[in-house]
C-alpha cells in the first residue's frame, strides 16, 4: 500500500501535469490572437518579410486605413444596432417562456419544452433556402430589424434551455410568499424570479450578443446592401480588397477592431457567464 507521502507526491505530480496541459492549451488558444494583435502594427513589407516577427514600430496608420478603405464605421453601427435589438427581443421573449415551462404544467408543456430542446441542433444554415424565400416573400430582405429578429429566434432554443435549468434551482417558497402577498404571475417573474436568475439572464444575453456580433452566413444572405451590412460581412469584403492590395496591416487592424468588443464583453461578464452555464447546464 502507498504511504501518505507517496500519495501526496502522486497527487502533486498529477496536479502539475494538469497545469502544464492547461498552460499548453492556453498558449495554443491565445497565440493566434496575440499574432493578430502585433501584426496589426506591422507594415506590409514587414509582414511579407517575416509574418511571425515582431513589428519594428507601431504603425497606427493601419487602423486609419482600415476605416478609410471600407464601410467599417457603418458596419460597426449596423452590428451594434442588430446586436442590441436581438438581445432585447430575446430577453423579452425567452425569459417569460422559460419561466412558464419551468414552473407551470399545462397541455403539451413537456412537448413544447422537448421541441425547444430539439431545435438547439437545428442551425440556420441548414434551413437557409426556405428561410430566404420566406423573408423575400415578406419583403424583409436588406433590413436590419428583421435580421435582428432572426438572430433572436435562432438563440431561443438554447436560451430557454439554459434559463429553465436556472429557474428550477430557485426555491418555490419565494414565489409562494409573493403570491400570498397578492403578487400575480407577471409580478413574480419581474420582482422575484428575474432578479434571482440574474446570472442566467446575463449569461444568455452575453452569448446571444456574441453570436449576433460574429454571425456571418445569415447576414451575408439576407443583407446585400453595402451600407446595411454587419461587421463580419464588411470584414470579408475588406479581406477581398486588401488581399489584392497587399495592405495586410490594415486587414489585421480591422480584425482587431472586430475582436475588441467581444473580448471586452467577456472580460466584464465572465463571472456571470461561467456561473450561469454551470448552474443552468448541470441542474437543468
Amino acid at each position: 500500500m502507498k504511504t501518505n507521502a507517496q500519495a501526496k507526491r502522486a497527487a502533486a505530480a498529477a496536479n502539475w501535469a494538469a497545469r502544464i496541459a492547461l498552460m499548453c492549451v492556453t498558449v495554443v488558444a491565445l497565440y493566434p490572437v496575440a499574432w493578430n494583435a502585433y501584426s496589426s502594427f506591422k507594415t506590409s513589407a514587414e509582414f511579407l518579410g517575416n509574418p511571425f516577427s515582431l513589428p519594428g514600430g507601431l504603425e497606427w496608420g493601419n487602423y486609419a486605413r482600415a476605416f478609410e478603405k471600407s464601410h467599417l464605421a457603418g458596419n460597426f453601427l449596423n452590428s451594434i444596432y442588430v446586436t442590441l435589438l436581438s438581445v432585447a427581443i430575446l430577453a423579452a421573449c425567452a425569459i417569460p417562456c422559460a419561466y412558464c415551462l419551468a414552473r407551470f404544467r399545462f397541455f403539451a408543456s413537456k412537448s413544447i419544452a422537448a421541441m425547444f430542446m430539439a431545435a438547439i441542433f437545428i442551425r440556420a444554415d441548414y434551413i437557409m433556402i426556405p428561410l430566404f424565400l420566406q423573408m423575400n416573400d415578406l419583403g424583409l430582405l436588406d433590413k436590419l430589424t428583421p435580421l435582428a429578429l432572426l438572430y433572436a429566434v435562432a438563440q431561443f432554443p438554447f436560451s430557454i434551455f439554459l434559463l429553465m435549468g436556472f429557474i428550477k434551482t430557485i426555491p418555490r417558497e419565494y414565489e409562494e410568499a409573493a403570491r400570498m402577498d397578492g403578487c400575480g404571475n407577471f409580478g413574480i417573474l419581474i420582482r422575484i424570479v428575474a432578479p434571482m436568475a440574474k446570472p442566467g439572464i446575463v449569461t444568455v444575453c452575453m452569448l446571444a450578443a456574441m453570436a449576433a456580433w460574429n454571425e456571418f452566413v445569415i447576414a451575408l444572405v439576407m443583407v446585400t446592401d453595402p451600407l446595411k451590412q454587419t461587421i463580419p460581412v464588411g470584414l470579408a469584403n475588406l479581406y477581398e480588397q486588401q488581399r489584392y492590395a497587399t495592405d495586410w496591416g490594415a486587414l489585421f487592424a480591422a480584425l482587431m477592431l472586430v475582436l475588441a468588443p467581444t473580448i471586452a464583453l467577456y472580460a466584464v461578464g465572465q463571472k456571470y457567464l461561467i456561473q450561469g452555464i454551470n448552474v443552468g447546464g448541470v441542474k437543468g
